[in-house]
């Protein structure tokens, strides 16, 4: 009975450890973003721990209407796809015209990598 039931809790233990570490490596890997936006030039980085999060990321730049960031109600300025330049990932939407207001960046979601949100600017 003592082997039945060793046996029955440790298979429930191997169990639960796969599920955690199948779990774990789902999980996307963070992103991280720059914003850098003199007279209207928007451009930053992309980081990530992953060096396939850095490059090829579509890297969107919102005017913020609010207090918080808003992609769902923001405006979509311009949008850029990711380089990779040494370790990081650079993006550039050159120049947009836009020189007053609150600006971030996200870049989107992508296989094996999170959603990434800039700091908001405000120019």
């Amino acid at each position: 009975m003592i082997k039945k039931l060793s046996a029955g809790l440790v298979a429930a233990v191997v169990c639960t450890a796969l599920a955690f570490a199948g779990t774990a490596m789902a999980r996307g890997a963070d992103t991280g973003v720059t914003i850098h936006g003199p007279e209207g030039d928007f451009h930053g980085k992309v980081l990530s721990e992953r060096a396939k999060c850095q490059e090829g990321r579509k890297v969107v730049v919102y005017k913020q209407k609010g207090r918080t960031q808003k992609p769902s109600v923001d405006q979509k300025i311009a949008s850029d796809i990711s380089e990779r330049s040494g370790s990081v990932g650079v993006w550039s939407v050159g120049n947009t015209g836009f020189k007053k207001g609150k600006f971030y960046a996200k870049a989107a979601h992508s296989r094996g990598c999170n959603v990434g949100f800039s700091k908001t600017i405000k120019l």
